[in-house]
């Protein structure tokens, strides 16, 4: 019973980094069919916040109650730049990013996630790097691939790939071909923010690394970003949408589902499970999982939203897993070190207690000189 106790202590940080790129995959499918129907982004985002704050905060006030520490300034400055890093700017980027691209680019991007939360995570010590140690060095190689392939995806288009599911009724007329995919300079717009904004959420990931070891409430410190998410992507949204009140009516139809969804799940719950994983396996662990969504997002809007899929954007993204997937095996290479030098921290001890043993068996059985027995013999003829 034990053992399946710490079976399932040990799979728990997998299986919650597949729930959220699971969680990723049908947000960036439902986001991006409510921004086709003319939602903004920028009030996508608010609404969004909204529902993470109303669906966390009372579990944060039930459940870090006695969890929650005191609230300094340093805190409150950590909270405040948490709540615009990935809230605010990353979110308006995501999405207006994927407005001028598709959802598949817009999420094969993010899998440049992991090469920037591993650089960020170096720079503060936070992940150890010995660059003449194998494992380092297929960390650092895979952090130039995952960017080269990002850079493949977005200058490299190649054929399209003629699947029945994404051909159109004029497919072959260059005039549907180019409205249903963005042209090339909206592309390299599209581009710039999402990477952008995967630098803005590697920054947030680190911080939120940091900032749990001082303060430790998840489910508080989740609640909190999102409130400072919802403030501050108001005010933004307003200076975007002034003059335009129409833009923030909502309404019960798959645009509400998308707000919920992203809210409830890619916010709310996101934020908490990010924060529980990295506390256990580290921030370049949790980031590992990104190709995953990636795979589920191509497949599901070449079927749902009918995506015609070039293959040039295949092959970057294939480059980028390979690239992930270096680094994840060079931290794999790290783990016997560490469990090599637990064990030679060990086995000192046991030898200093073998030698204590063959000490102390020598101690009750002493060895005599040649002098010593010469002087017994003596006493013994003495006595005869």
């Amino acid at each position: 019973m034990e053992s399946f106790v710490r079976f399932l202590g040990s799979v728990k940080p997998y299986f919650g980094v597949i729930f959220i790129q699971f969680g990723y995959a049908g947000m960036t499918i439902l986001t991006k069919s409510a921004l086709n129907k003319g939602m903004s982004q920028y009030i996508f985002v608010v609404y969004r916040q909204v529902a993470a704050t109303l669906v966390m905060a009372p579990f944060a006030i039930i459940f870090d109650r006695k969890g929650r520490t005191k609230m300094t300034f340093s805190l409150f400055f950590k909270i405040l730049i948490l709540g615009f890093l990935e809230p605010v700017i990353d979110q308006n980027l995501f999405y207006t990013g994927m407005k001028y691209t598709t959802a598949t680019f817009a999420s094969a991007m993010c899998n440049v996630l992991p090469a920037f939360v591993f650089l960020m995570a170096w720079a503060c010590r936070l992940e150890k790097v010995n660059i003449l140690k194998r494992g380092s060095q297929a960390k650092i190689l895979g952090t130039i691939v995952t960017v080269g392939g990002a850079m493949i995806m977005t200058f490299i288009k190649g054929p399209m790939l003629n699947l029945p599911w994404t051909k159109l009724p004029n497919h072959p007329s260059a005039s549907s071909s180019s409205a249903s995919s963005p042209n090339h300079q909206s592309t390299i717009m599209g581009f710039l923010m999402i990477a952008t904004g995967c630098i803005c959420w590697s920054a947030f990931i680190i911080l939120q690394a940091i900032t749990l070891k001082s303060y430790p409430a998840e489910l508080s410190l989740t609640a909190l970003i999102c409130l400072v998410g919802t403030i501050g992507g108001s005010g933004f949204a307003l200076i975007m949408e002034r003059g335009n009140p129409s833009a923030w009516a909502l309404h019960f139809d798959s645009q509400l589902l998308a707000v919920v969804y992203s809210g409830v799940i890619c916010s709310g719950v996101t934020y908490y499970i990010q924060g529980v994983v990295m506390q256990t396996k580290g921030p370049v662990f949790f980031s590992a999982f990104n190709p995953l969504s990636m795979i589920l997002v191509a497949i599901m809007s070449s079927f749902i939203l009918s995506e015609i899929m070039l293959l040039g954007r295949i092959v970057g993204a294939v480059v980028i897993i390979i690239g992930l997937y270096l680094v994840l095996w060079g931290k794999t290479k790290d783990q016997p070190s560490i469990l090599k030098s637990e064990c030679d921290k060990i086995t000192p001890c046991e030898q200093q207690m073998i030698t204590a043993n063959d000490e102390a068996s020598k101690t009750t059985m002493p060895v005599r000189s040649s002098q010593e027995f010469v002087a017994l013999d003596v006493e013994k003829e003495e006595r005869n």
